[in-house]
């Protein structure tokens, strides 16, 4: 399911690589009958918004949504786990139904991180691509729901994968619930995260010390979504 695979890049870090590709990924939305002529508009107008401007300013909105805070955090489990350990085994499930396909990454990412997560499904028959959406369209409703209270066109990339899936998900009605939500992107909530995390870390024992969930690594200007398909 070719939409999928844009949704994805789209969905990844600004990348100067994709410059040049607007109109052959603008093509590909504009051709997608899984989504409605409305959502395809709004995805487009997503597409020129990231890409037609400065990149870097691309670059330095994606990570204040994306990389700040965990509410709008594009891993997974990270909506459904936390931080208990059995995120950890949730991972190496997931990296397994990978590998049984014969689909592996190819970059330091995690297998929750949802553009790999889609990427995956972009290559699976089309009815096996929309269960793997519904199986976490109540987190795409979430995300989306948080992307329109802080007003982001980000939105219509989950809006979008939740019309492909067919679950009946009432973003507005998340939205009503998430709007009274305390928001964890800002320098002083991002302090005591960071202030708790250093005392749990700095206590010792066993018990005290963090789960062992693998963390996301620290993104960088040339990270994208990357996989290999084993022949």
């Amino acid at each position: 399911m070719d939409i999928l695979k844009i949704i994805s890049r789209l969905m990844d870090y600004p990348s100067a690589k994709l410059q040049p590709l607007v109109a052959e990924l603008e093509s590909v939305i504009l051709d997608a009958r899984e989504i409605s002529p409305d959502m395809r508009q709004r995805l487009t107008a997503l597409l020129h918004q990231i890409y037609d401007g400065d990149l870097m300013d691309a670059q330095e909105c994606y990570t204040g949504l994306f990389d700040r805070g965990r509410a709008l955090s594009l891993l997974l489990f990270e909506h459904v786990h936390g931080e208990s350990r059995d995120r950890g085994q949730a991972m190496v499930d997931l990296l397994a139904v990978y590998r049984s396909q014969g689909f592996h990454i190819d970059v330091r990412e995690l297998p929750d991180f949802i553009p790999l997560y889609l990427e995956f499904l972009a290559h699976r028959p089309d009815m096996e691509a929309r269960e793997g959406l519904a199986d976490v369209a109540h987190i795409l409703g979430l995300l989306s729901a948080r992307l329109k209270e802080r007003g982001s066109p980000y939105d219509t990339l989950f809006d979008s994968l939740l019309m492909i899936s067919g679950v009946p998900i009432d973003v507005e009605e998340l939205r009503a619930k998430t709007a009274s939500e305390q928001r964890d992107d800002t320098p002083e909530a991002l302090d005591k995260i960071w202030e708790e995390e250093a005392v749990t870390f700095g206590a010792g024992g066993g018990d005290s010390c963090p789960s062992n969930t693998p963390q996301p690594p620290q993104r960088s200007p040339n990270d994208s979504v990357a996989i290999r398909w084993a022949n």
